[in-house]
């Protein structure tokens, strides 16, 4: 279109020279704009035609083009500029180049000389800008030579990491957002003082310490005092999401209880010292990138156990004082973290601001795509909360690969001690727990007047939990017992549900809470596994009786577990229950033997219980253990070994196991040394077991002092089960890899070595001396 008003020179040959200024000048323009394209631009979609990306430019000959094309406009523009001074042009003339300017109008519709001055002064803006990446990418005296590619032994990936920048450097806006341009300069600058992969340049400015290596200026420590005011926590959690609306409401419901267990931990820690941390909390689950599954299934009788968990998690955190922020979204964590803009291939643009993350794998593997190479440097300050709990094993990533462990969780490499679960199943990781409501001594007294005998309520909200073989051992219940259940049904639809249960439907928290004060039985049906629900019934005063499982459940037999990073197997479908409250507040049958069931429904209706709750579900439990892991647990991600000679260990009175010698001094650590009992399992048994069985727990942040080359003189080896002693072999071996160390492992091949630890009364996951 733009060379269409040559085609009419024809018309026009007595004004020839006239017309020639113009059409030739500005063909020329075109033509050299169009063949030099190439060697200026990889053009993006969208850009204009005469838009030039400054960033390949470089060198003599760039500049020599710019002139050029510089110089062609100024001849271009002077002789346009004597072609409108002309005043000795004849009527006829005149009147043709009225007629060819209407032409050219009609093709171009604005003016050809301010388009032209246009162009000039955008190609004049960029050689000024050509010449200043230029100048910036030489050192002082002109010469380039600088930016070569430094071949030092020190830093072996520069080279390499600077041909994938050649390649690979427009893959992502960050690069550009931390100055990169196409240039070995840019790549060697941000690869020097962005990441870590090459050695700083002598010739650059280091007034500035480079972005990897910035440490935030040290902020005199700030004593964390305990709130008791939730308001500014309300406002915190958000809305739009009914997820939110009942964690907000939960918050509220149990305020009191809150600030009560507050006033007494801080009794308790008589004005201890506590650092006030800067915390993030990154729901990831509850995010619309993760799907955010579960707000949609929260009036419909879907889980809610993780919600309560978080909610409990979030209060514990405001309420002990911390500086808190919370995320819903990745656009909230991008903004939190301070993230470059980009697909998250580059680190962050400072440093990490947080002292503690807590999320979720969810979120854990939104951080890994957001945060790039920052994640691996801030691994440390990470908690994830993992339901079910991710053993040493699946955590790993190449011994997981290597070994078929690998599953679709786990592989982070993190200590196991920053996965967080909901019950202490797991001692490889750190139990966090959640909260029940707890009752006066008012309330407990009109519970036990008030408790109707024969009412028993199931433990199901979802009708596909009532199907499957359940209806022999509900007619026995029937026979002794008023059958209530909280099906979620729709109005159109009643669920699919025996005849004889009053169905409830799906009811509000404090009104499950009225049926469950009234009712003496709180009955499973083997799943859910391990959610709170028991446990708020057994504080109400219910019996709970749940499902013996013969074989136990596990990943390898249980479509629920397969995937899950755990080899753990489930004996019942409560194995806190079970094992830490146990009779007579816990009864554990086999329901497929009716003799069996029908002895206990009758054994129940004649046992008399007050309503109990352990000490660490309580809002003071909670908020201790809490406060115990975030001044103590600082080391969690270094998993180092020890070095030490002499005998480290020395019997105990009345017990098998050993002790810490008093001679030697203890190094610091936490839990301290003097919880201490080093303990030898049986063939096939797994430290969790050998520790249980003497009235122990097995701590793994002690592994590392009974891992001792020089003490046992032994060599080591990679493998989840040690140290351990051999039994084929008949000899000792070290682990050599510290994120190995495992209290879950065993092998009949093998007898563990297993530090395990004293606990104080209703708080596991506390040794006596660790507040």
């Amino acid at each position: 279109m733009l060379l269409a008003p040559f085609f009419l020179l024809g018309a026009f040959l007595p004004s020839f020279p006239v017309i020639f200024v113009v059409g030739i000048g500005f063909f020329s323009l075109c033509f050299l704009m169009t063949s030099l394209g190439g060697q200026f631009s990889a053009k993006r979609l969208g850009d204009s035609p005469f838009t030039i990306r400054t960033e390949v430019l470089g060198g003599v000959e760039s500049r020599g083009v710019l002139r050029k094309i510089s110089d062609m406009l100024e001849v271009i523009l002077k002789r346009m500029d004597s072609l409108s001074k002309l005043d000795n042009t004849s009527t006829t003339d005149a009147k043709r180049l009225d007629e060819l300017s209407s032409a050219i109008n009609r093709f171009q519709p604005a003016s050809l000389v301010e388009r032209i001055q246009a162009i000039a002064q955008n190609v004049s803006n960029m050689a000024i800008r050509v010449e200043q990446i230029l100048q910036n990418s030489m050192v002082q005296d002109g010469s380039s030579s600088q930016c070569e590619v430094p071949r030092d032994p020190r830093f072996p990936e520069c080279p390499g990491k600077v041909d994938w920048m050649r390649a690979r450097w427009t893959s992502d806006p960050c690069y550009a957002f931390y100055g990169v341009d196409g240039s070995d300069c840019s790549f060697l600058i941000y690869l020097s003082e962005v990441e870590w992969f090459c050695p700083p340049l002598a010739w650059r400015n280091h007034s500035s310490p480079p972005t990897q290596h910035t440490q935030p200026a040290k902020s005199p420590k700030r004593q964390a005092a305990f709130r008791t005011d939730l308001s500014v926590l309300l406002d915190q959690v958000g809305t739009g999401k009914e997820s939110l609306s009942f964690m907000k409401r939960r918050i509220r419901r149990l305020a009191q209880q809150w600030a009560t267990a507050a006033n007494r931990l801080d009794a308790k820690l008589e004005q201890q010292w506590r650092d006030q941390k800067k915390v993030l909390v990154h729901v990831g689950f509850l995010t619309e990138e993760s799907g955010d599954v579960f707000s949609p299934k929260v009036l419909k009788g879907g889980p809610l156990g993780e919600m309560v968990q978080w909610a409990d998690i979030l209060t514990a955190l405001h309420v002990l004082g911390h500086n808190l922020k919370i995320s819903m979204s990745v656009k909230e964590l991008q903004g939190f973290l301070g993230v470059p803009p980009g697909r998250g291939s580059c680190p962050l643009t400072g440093p990490l601001p947080f002292d503690l993350i807590y999320t979720d794998y969810h979120g854990l593997q939104q951080m890994k795509q957001h945060m790039g190479l920052s994640l691996k440097k801030h691994k440390c300050h990470i908690r994830v909360i993992d339901t079910f709990g991710t053993e040493p094993a699946y955590n790993h990533e190449e011994y997981a690969t290597l070994h078929g462990y690998r599953t679709n969780w786990g592989y982070w490499n993190l200590n196991a001690r920053q996965y967080m679960t909901m019950f202490p199943h797991t001692p490889d990781n750190s139990f966090m727990g959640f909260v029940s409501e707890e009752l006066n001594e008012t309330e407990k007294r009109s519970i036990q007047q008030n408790k109707v005998n024969n009412m028993a309520v199931v433990y199901g909200k979802e009708a596909s939990m009532w199907k499957q073989g359940k209806e022999s051992f509900l007619q026995i219940l029937h026979r002794y017992m008023e059958v209530h259940g909280t099906v979620y049904y729709e109005t159109q639809r009643p669920p699919e549900v025996p005849a004889f249960v009053k169905n409830h439907g799906l009811l509000p928290q404090h009104e499950l809470q009225q049926l469950l004060r009234k009712a003496k039985l709180f009955i499973g049906f083997g799943f859910p596994y391990e959610g709170p629900a028991p446990l708020e019934a057994i504080a109400n005063g219910c019996i709970f009786l749940q499902p013996k499982f013969n074989p136990p459940h596990s990943s390898l037999n249980h479509e629920f577990f397969r995937g899950k990073p755990t080899s753990r197997e489930v004996f019942s479908q409560h194995p806190y229950a079970e094992q830490y409250i146990g009779r007579p507040h816990v009864m554990t049958v086999d329901y497929n033997n009716s003799v069996e069931f029908d002895s206990a429904i009758k054994e129940i209706m004649r046992t008399k219980v007050e309503p109990y709750l352990p000490y660490e579900y309580t809002c003071e439990g909670m908020l201790e253990r809490v406060h115990a892991y975030i001044q103590h647990q600082v080391s969690v991600g270094s998993a180092g070994g020890s070095r030490m000679m002499g005998p480290l260990f020395v019997p105990l009175p009345n017990t098998t196991a050993l002790g810490w010698a008093s001679n030697v001094t203890a190094p610091p650590a936490w839990p301290p040394l003097s919880s201490l009992r080093l303990l030898v399992s049986q063939e096939g048994q797994s430290c969790v077991e050998a520790c249980q069985s003497a009235g122990f727990i097995c701590e793994p942040a002690h592994f590392r002092f009974i891992n001792n080359k020089e003490a046992l003189l032994v060599d080591s080896e990679i493998n989840h089960i040690l140290p351990a002693f051999s039994v084929v072999r008949q000899e000792c071996g070290l682990q050599r890899e510290p994120l190995l160390f495992s209290c879950a492992g065993h092998s009949p091949k093998y007898r563990r070595l297993c530090p395990c630890r004293d606990f104080r009364h209703g708080q596991v996951a506390l040794c006596r001396d660790c507040l």
